[in-house]
């Protein structure tokens, strides 16, 4: 019989596998210790509200694969009886899925996203949906109208957990689940990974399908992995990454995915390797001294891991090419064309949504304005848009060229994690949308705690498809700094 004496705080996909190929546990025992913090945790005690739907199947789909694997002598998949956290905009079969909003209460798609099922063939069990900003609205903070009020940082409850995939780092990082899956259009996946101390990956443009997963703007879209480790988000891309007819735009990828992102696992993986620094995004004047300071720490074990920094690496067009935020029109095609997906009795446009009044007033003045969007087809602004990040991208490729760059460093965001309701009256200094406007891939890992232990993320940009070097670089740096310590607000249950 199985001990159930396996700690799953901080475990891995790794020490998972050994532990069930050791018999040491099952998956049984594995998912119902999940279960059992979600329920002391997430509603109870310090109360985090980052789920909405647990899987009530979770049990019994542990169980199947403890049969599996008894009958089988071997383990179903690489990713067997492994846990995963799924934000509430990608679909899963026989959960709801809602956006974070009340007007999808009740639809229950009938088929996985396709990178949903990738996961489960592979053997991952989804053991819960995680909250999310409405309809992914909003990077700072994480509030929606399904679950009434913030979403909580797990580190300190009084922050904000970053949006819009803040409930499913939240729930990683106290350790609800092994795995969990983010989008991120302008930072959904790197805000929420920046402050819960967690790894969050934005990959290369469609290197993994989006069917089935509610959009927000699609030449910016990408959904990708989030996890406590490098190492845990390397062996999910193997699995998710990958060409789909359900999304056209994924074959383009099809030359550039990686044989295997485990294999870029490297302790070297600094040496050599040149880094710049882009100290335009996040100015002394109008950034916080103590995130700095992590920083300017984080560029000394750069140095000492073996690679040489340019520090810093100007890009003379900067001001050329500030923050541009996503057409209007792209983010209501995007939503409406996953509604018009939905069943009978569920909205089909935002005009509907806004009539209804059932989302957080927070959200209504970009409702309205949504709303009444042109096509994007008959907006000047799409064009225009889409000619500026092409000067964008020839700008800084030019100047990453003449330094000899590989990548780009800087913090995820220069300030820490806001105090949630603190919209308005302090800075983020977020710069995530520098990577979202180039359209390149940018990874996010843990570089320390300031002030009342609020994390702080390095955030590393490459070029397009150096999604391999990325993880070669930030799981060097992880293995040589180990930033990342569990919340205290959530201790082991006896």
């Amino acid at each position: 019989m199985a001990s159930q004496r396996v700690r799953i705080e901080e475990a891995s996909i790794d020490s998972l596998l050994a532990a069930y190929q050791g018999h040491k546990t099952d998956v049984r025992s594995v998912v119902r210790a999940y279960l059992d913090r979600i329920e002391a945790y997430d509603r109870k005690g310090p109360a985090l509200g980052s789920i909405i739907t647990v899987n009530p199947d979770a049990m019994a789909q542990a169980e199947e694969l403890d049969k599996a694997s008894s009958r089988s002598k071997a383990l179903t998949g690489p990713l067997h009886g492994i846990p995963v956290l799924v934000k509430d905009n990608v679909d899963v079969a026989g959960l709801p899925t809602t956006g974070g909003s009340r007007t999808l209460m009740g639809w229950v798609p009938p088929r996985d996203a396709t990178i949903v099922a990738k996961l489960r063939a592979a053997g991952a069990i989804v053991i819960a949906k995680t909250t999310m900003s409405e309809f992914a609205r909003g990077g700072v903070d994480n509030i929606n109208s399904v679950l009434p009020g913030f979403a909580r940082n797990p580190y300190n409850t009084a922050y904000a957990t970053g949006g819009s995939s803040g409930g499913t780092g939240a729930a990683l990082a106290a350790n609800f689940g092994t795995i969990g899956i983010g989008s991120d259009t302008w930072g959904s996946i790197r805000n929420p990974a920046n402050n819960n101390s967690i790894v969050g990956l934005r990959p290369s443009s469609v290197i993994a399908s989006r069917a089935g997963m509610i959009g927000l703007y699609d030449a910016r879209d990408v959904v990708g992995p989030m996890a406590r480790s490098v190492a845990d988000v390397a062996a999910m891309l193997d699995i998710i990454a990958g060409t789909d007819p359900a999304d056209p735009g994924t074959a383009i990828a099809e030359a550039h995915i990686s044989p295997s992102y485990k294999g870029h696992l490297k302790i070297d993986g600094l040496r050599g390797k040149r880094i710049g620094v882009l100290r335009q995004a996040f100015p002394y004047n109008a950034s916080d001294p103590a995130v700095l300071a992590l920083f300017d720490k984080a560029l000394a074990d750069l140095r000492t891991g073996g690679a040489v920094v340019v520090d810093p690496l100007v890009i003379p067009e900067f001001d050329n090419h500030p923050a541009r935020p996503h057409p209007q029109s792209e983010v209501r095609a995007a939503i409406e064309t996953y509604l018009a997906k939905t069943g009978p009795g569920f909205p089909k446009s935002l005009a509907e949504i806004e009539a209804s009044k059932k989302y957080h007033p927070l959200h209504e003045v970009g409702f309205k304005t949504t709303a009444v969007a042109p096509r994007p087809s008959e907006d000047p602004t799409v064009k225009r848009l889409e000619a500026d990040e092409v000067l964008m991208r020839e700008a800084y490729i030019r100047s990453m060229d003449q330094a000899g760059v590989d990548c780009l460093v800087m913090p995820c965001t220069s300030f820490p994690p806001k105090l949630n309701g603190d919209r308005n009256t302090t800075p983020t200094g977020s710069t995530t949308w520098i990577a979202s406007g180039l359209h390149w891939p940018a990874i996010i890992v843990p570089m320390g705690f300031t002030y009342e232990d609020l994390p702080s993320g390095l955030q590393i940009v490459g070029k397009p498809w150096s999604d391999s070097l990325l993880i070669e670089l930030a799981f060097a740096y992880e293995q040589a700094t180990h930033h990342r310590h569990p919340p205290s607000t959530v201790p082991p249950l006896n």
